[in-house]
């Protein structure tokens, strides 16, 4: 007998018992059939060979059979597109047909089938479900245009479907108008430059009525929509905001962010005078707090959101601190949230009641917990001063617990008050001393260690105590041995005679006996300091040390602003920008919040400058890593090209490709064929001997002994600043200016080698900007710069490079390469070096151009604590080519008319108020690119008062 009988079988299989079923005549064995399919499905079953079975089963009036085969299809069609064809005939019947719910189910199914041949054929159905008279086909349809513009956005954009789209926002239905809002949002994001929602007054009030009806969901579209219109004025916002503030009352914790979002965002435009503004900052407390009796994972939320609030307008919640004090039960990430809030809103009003509270945590089993307790007893002490001295007695009461953990973060804590307030309580060292011997944490003994050493004077018998720490100098951690070196010099420096065999000891072991580099260096530049000059060391270690900051760890302010404009995202819940976490550069827009409006302007004090003014205090601010290097790395930093950018320069490589070979042309490694060309040593004739020096007048010449350097048409020049830090760039420091001479831009910058190695090779490249800045000549350092050398470049710059809207508008993000590696910064240019000379207007072009210009163009600025008078302002003006149209007296007041024109041809309308006597002006701006009025009155300011 053979073997075959095992290889044949009476059974055909499951495939083929479903088959037979989907082809039965009996409705309910069908729908069984198709149900079975589904499951095989989702449990991850291949039945993609059942699809022209399934799709014979949608010629059926039963819905849950209609929807279960639409499921399938919208499964397989990516794997089977030309079977899936077969199905669009019933699409178009369905989209046709008399229930609105199959009319529905098609043309969402529809969108979710993303096949390339199918598209062109559902534009027809969905034309007619858009415009289709039951509201829940139209809003389904709305939601598909965005499905299909993911798919195919040049087929949406010929249909004429964003048009519809835009049209349906004046739909009838509310949940209709969510949609489409939701859609065109969706849109927009992946679209960033299209302005699509084009939001007027008109269309703002047709959302705001339909936000009263739609869906929670809904509501949070429009609301999300809202937030990124900029009203014309501070009626306008507060209209909105009054609208807006019945949402905060919303049980969908979703919907109150929203709504906190765009009210956090409109306030900006209201004046503090108004009464309407504390009544708003009155209604914002109560729903961020009923947040707070949530589940704790939405506490969490909830509390991240309100940490940003807090730092941007900490008088909406200054009365309710209460609510923030910790519960037994919550989990620890909900505590030490509401810890870090506790201490932002610590004032002196209620710093008793927090410091009660502190010292409770303090006693906790939580470690984690107590540590930041401690940790936030030392903060309230350096944020309110008064409380200081109650802190630091609440601190030597949890010293007295001799809680290992609690007397360690204790001890760091205090480092931190000593800096604060010098000779002030250094009383309590010796308490700190007796708890030398429990110390075993690197932070804790590196903290100690700094206090014997800056108090050695107080402390008797200090050499002994350091000395104890000598005894296992090699098992300490790096932070402690390098803290260690520095106590025992400055004890050295205090008591010389006493301590000479201990600094000798302490420097033959960081020098000769460590293997770590930061250390053997440390050690050798005091050995060389103490060795050389004592009075110089003396300067340099014993050297008074600056105050520490209350808030260091506050975030930084244009960060705070963008990261309001994204309460309730992930954004606010991370607390960095989405560019930092979002993968590619798709639908990552900067946000940022509107200007404050002049009314609102001249209430602020000085301390806080209106948020989009940076003041000058203010650092100049990094973008994300992630905006700079997109698009550097694309950067080849070759000599720069003098005419207008080639269309099919490597510049133009876009987001495509950022490490592929973007990094290799940068490092130097790629051939000439593929990414442009590489670094090149400019030859030495590449540049004009006297770059910068102003063409044509011979006297000139003669006083301008810098040859070139000097300025002469008189505009302002803002001092070196540093801008690429030694520590940021191996070794290499760069600070600049930049400065405009007859007609021609240059970046002056001072080149400092600080690191132990010779740099060669230098060149620099311009990241696309606002204006076209770029490099008009290569880089030249024509000798090597060796450790510890400066060197002089004045750079000469063009406006005719890329050109790409930067945030903010006067962002210039450069890349320097030297033999080392490439390092990246970014700076903020004045705006006043790109005023041409011939910016001039005559009187009846200024008058027409100025009517002509639309009023809501107009922005008005304060210029304060000016003393000049109207004849002294309009020269120092005009130096930096800013020229006096008219000038005319009304009723004592003296009205200067001037204009000024930007190397890319906008021209800005100024009319500048001076009132005898009075050292604050008023400036009106008129131009037609509003967002450049802000950087003009910047460099009003700048050339006014330097």
């Amino acid at each position: 007998m053979t073997d075959s009988k095992y290889f044949t079988t009476t059974k055909k299989g499951e495939i083929f018992e479903l088959k037979a079923e989907l082809n039965s005549d009996k409705k309910e064995k069908k729908k069984e059939a198709v149900k079975k399919v589904i499951a095989s499905m989702t449990v991850g079953k291949d039945v993609s060979a059942l699809f022209p079975d399934v799709v014979n089963c949608m010629q059926t009036d039963n819905l849950e059979l209609k929807k279960l085969v639409y499921l399938y299809l919208m499964n397989y069609a990516k794997s089977q597109p030309d079977m899936a064809i077969m199905a669009v005939n019933t699409f178009v019947k369905d989209c046709e047909d008399p229930n609105p719910l199959i009319r529905a189910l098609a043309v969402r199914t529809m969108g979710c089938i993303r096949v390339d041949k199918i598209t062109e054929y559902l534009c027809e159905p969905l034309r007619k479900c858009l415009k289709d008279e039951d509201p829940y086909v139209r809003k389904t349809a709305a939601v598909c245009v965005a499905k299909l513009h993911d798919i195919n956005a040049q087929l949406v954009e010929d249909q004429g479907f964003l048009d519809t789209l835009k049209d349906l926002i004046s739909d009838s239905n509310p949940m209709v108008v969510a949609n489409a809002v939701a859609a065109l949002s969706e849109i927009a994001e992946s679209h960033p430059s299209s302005n699509l929602l084009d939001l007027n007054p008109q269309s703002i009030n047709k959302l705001l009525t339909a936000l009263n009806e739609c869906t929670e969901w809904g509501q949070i579209f429009i609301l999300d929509c809202l937030a990124n219109y900029t009203p014309k004025d501070d009626r306008e916002a507060q209209s909105i905001c009054e609208r807006v503030t019945p949402r905060l009352s919303h049980a969908n914790s979703a919907v109150v962010l929203s709504a906190v979002k765009v009210l956090m965002k409109f306030m900006e435009m209201l004046s503090k005078d108004l009464d309407y503004y504390g009544t708003l900052l009155k209604k914002l407390a109560p729903p961020l707090v009923t947040l707070l009796s949530a589940e704790p994972e939405l506490q969490y939320v909830a509390l991240r959101n309100i940490n940003l609030i807090v730092q941007k307008r900490p008088e909406i919640l200054k009365h309710e601190m209460k609510v923030f004090f910790v519960k037994y039960n919550d989990p620890i990430y909900v505590k030490l949230e509401k810890l870090d809030i506790m201490i932002r809103l610590a004032s002196q009003a209620n710093i008793a009641q927090v410091l009660a509270e502190l010292k409770e945590y303090a006693t906790e089993v939580d470690v984690d917990f107590v540590r930041k307790a401690v940790r936030a007893i030392g903060r309230c002490a350096i944020k309110v001063e008064q409380s200081a001295e109650r802190c630091v007695s609440t601190l030597l009461d949890l010293i007295q617990t001799k809680v290992n953990y609690v007397v360690q973060e204790a001890i760091v804590v205090i480092k931190d008050i000593f800096r604060k307030y010098p000779n002030k309580y250094e009383s309590v060292i010796a308490t700190l001393c007796e708890n030398l011997d429990s110390l075993d944490e690197p932070e804790a003994r590196a903290a100690m260690i700094w206090i014997v050493g800056e108090y050695a004077e107080r402390i008797d018998n200090a050499d002994e105590l350091l000395e104890s720490f000598l005894e296992g100098f090699h098992d300490e951690s790096t932070q402690v041995q390098l803290q260690l070196l520095t106590a025992i010099v400055k004890l050295f420096l205090k008591k010389p005679t006493e301590t000479q065999e201990l600094v000798q000891q302490v420097l033959s072991l960081a020098t000769q006996d460590s293997d770590n580099p930061d250390l053997r260096d440390r050690g050798y530049i005091y050995w060389r300091l103490l060795s050389t000059d004592p009075v110089a060391a003396k300067e340099v270690v014993l050297a008074e040390k600056p105050l520490i900051s209350e808030e260091t760890d506050l975030i930084e302010p244009t960060l705070l602003d963008e990261l309001i404009c994204y309460i309730g995202t992930l954004a606010s819940v991370y607390h960095k920008p989405p560019s930092a976490f979002v993968e590619g550069g798709r639908g990552v827009v900067h946000k940022s919040l509107p200007p404050r409006t002049a009314s609102s302007e001249s209430t602020e004090s000085p301390e806080t400058a209106p948020a989009g003014v940076p003041s000058s205090e203010q650092p100049d601010v990094i973008p994300a890593q992630g905006d700079l290097l997109g698009d550097l790395l694309n950067l080849d930093l070759g000599p720069p090209v003098s005419g207008p950018p080639l269309a099919s320069s490597s510049v133009q490589m876009g987001a495509v490709d950022l490490l592929g070979g973007g990094l290799d042309s940068l490092m130097g490694d790629e051939p000439e064929g593929i990414g442009g060309p590489n670094f090149v040593t400019p030859p030495a004739a590449a540049v004009p001997a006297n770059l910068g020096a102003p063409m044509g007048s011979g006297l000139s010449d003669l006083f301008d002994l810098t040859s070139g350097v000097g300025t002469l048409s008189g505009s302002y020049v803002a001092p070196k600043a540093i801008w690429l830090p030694a520590m940021k760039a191996k070794g290499l420091e760069i600070s600049g200016t930049f400065t405009r001479q007859v007609g021609s831009i240059s970046m002056d910058l001072q080149l400092t080698n600080k690191a132990l190695q010779v740099m060669t090779d230098f060149a620099i490249q311009f990241n696309r900007n606002s204006f076209g800045l770029a490099p008009a000549a290569p880089l030249q350092v024509h000798a090597p710069l060796s450790p510890n050398q400066t060197v002089e470049i004045s750079l000469p710059l063009n406006t005719v490079g890329s050109v790409m809207k930067m945030e903010p508008l006067n962002n210039l993000q450069v890349a320097v390469k030297n033999n080392i590696d490439v390092f990246y910064f970014s700076t903020l240019y004045p705006l006043h070096i790109l005023f041409v000379e011939d910016g001039k207007m005559d009187r009846q072009m200024f008058l027409a151009t100025w009517k002509d210009i639309p009023n809501e163009n107009e922005a008005q600025f304060q210029i304060r604590d000016c003393p000049l008078n109207a004849e002294a302002v309009s020269s120092r003006l005009q130096s930096s080519n800013i020229f006096t149209v008219a000038k005319r007296n009304v009723e004592g007041q003296d009205m200067l008319y001037q204009s000024l024109k930007l190397t890319n041809g906008i021209w800005v309308l100024a009319e500048l108020r001076i009132q005898p006597g009075n050292p604050s002006f008023t400036l009106s701006l008129k131009c037609r690119a509003p967002e450049v009025s802000q950087h003009v009155y910047q460099a009003y300011e700048t050339i006014l008062k330097n």
